[in-house]
Order: structure tokens, then sequence, then C-alpha cells
């Protein structure tokens, strides 16, 4: 455990009820809705016509930060702005709100249900279950159930980009992280950045099972 965590942990749970709805220390929802969704709606129409905002800004008339206001969603344009950017954008003006919903993403999945994944060549053994998936913004989020059966194969070359959370939950495993060895069972949990080779290298009690949530950037549209 990082010297300090318990003390972090500590401080969060004194904050006023107000301010912090859950355990969590991630920040409050946006109260501007419709510009968050004006803003992502501008911010991919741009790219899809491979635009700077720069460019942008100077087909439209406006300021190169005013265009970053617009699109991070911290400001109310107004309609002659907003006219001017669907204008330059070459898009009808309603298009710009086609995203704006109440209702928000979520992925249920059942038990036993989700996409499953068995890998084979020097993999093998290593099975995959997803069980959900993010369907928009700028974070992909894959939650997985990895079974490694009887006969799986150690594999310690993994590298990918983002950060990887692990959670035991049967069996026990040697897990290797940049050269680094952690001696996991159920219970332990462990989070890394996955762009350090990183898997089994021991399989200690199998067949086990673990719950792996990546996260990473999604790439720019």
């Amino acid at each position: 455990m990082p010297p300090n965590f318990r003390d972090q942990v500590r401080s969060v749970s004194t904050f006023p009820e107000a301010e912090l709805t859950t355990a969590s220390s991630a920040p409050q929802e946006s109260a501007r809705p419709l510009e968050k969704a004006l803003g992502h709606k501008v911010r991919i129409l741009r790219r899809e016509r491979d635009l700077t905002a720069a460019e942008l800004g100077q087909a439209a008339g406006i300021s190169l930060a005013m265009i970053s206001k617009i699109e991070n969603g911290q400001i109310s344009p107004s309609l002659s702005t907003i006219n001017a950017l669907a204008s330059a954008l070459n898009v009808p003006l309603s298009s710009l709100f086609s995203t704006f919903e109440e209702k928000r993403d979520c992925s249920f999945v059942r038990r036993a249900q989700g996409v499953l994944i068995e890998r084979g060549g020097t993999k093998a053994g290593h099975i995959y279950e997803l069980l959900g998936a993010s369907l928009r913004g700028d974070v992909a989020v894959e939650p997985y159930l990895i079974t490694l059966e009887e006969d799986a194969e150690p594999y310690t070359s993994f590298r990918h980009a983002g950060v990887e959370f692990i959670y035991m939950l049967t069996g026990e495993v040697i897990y290797r992280h940049s050269g680094q060895d952690y001696h996991l069972r159920p219970g332990d949990s462990l989070m890394f950045d996955s762009a350090g080779l990183h898997g089994p290298v021991q399989h200690i009690r199998t067949p086990m099972t673990y719950l792996s949530i990546i996260v990473y950037p999604r790439s720019p549209a």
C-alpha cells in the first residue's frame, strides 16, 4: 500500500455530505449538460472535417480561446455564435444539439452472458468475458472477468495503453508487472500502468478468476 494511502482515504471521508455524495473523489457532474453536449458535438464535427480549433475559429470569426471554452462546455454561447459555428462546419444549426439528452449510457450484462474471448497460441487457456462497454466519451472502460484454466500457460508480455485494475476472486497467481512479482490471493488487488509488460508468471492454484478493468483514452475522431 502506497505511503499515506490510508490517510488520503480518511481525508476523503471527512468532506461535508453536500460536497461529496459518494466515497469517490471524482469531481461532481457538470451543471451545464446542454453546454457540454454542444461542445462535444462541435469537437466531433471539427475533427471529422480535419480542422484544428484555430482553423474553425477563423472560419467562424471566433477566437481560439472562445472555441476552446465552447468545446469544453465552459460557456453558454450566443445564438449568433452557434449559428456561425454551424455555418463554418456546414451543418444545420439544429444538428449541433443532436446529442443533448438527459439519459445516460448504461451497459447491462446478465450473468454468464458477456462476450467470451478465448485466446490461442501463447495465451491458451486464458478466457476473457467482457462484462460491459463504455459507449461514448473521451475515456474507454473495458471490464473483463478473466479465467485461467488448469492448462493455462503463463504469459507476461501483455502491454497496452492506459491503466489496469485487477481484483482477485478465486485461485492464486504470481502476477508480474515491469519486472516486479506480486502474489495475488482472493481479495487482493493490483492497479498499474498497463504500458509496462505484465501478466501471470506462475499459476499457484487453478482454475483462477479475477476481475480486470482497463481504462484508456480513446483515439481522436
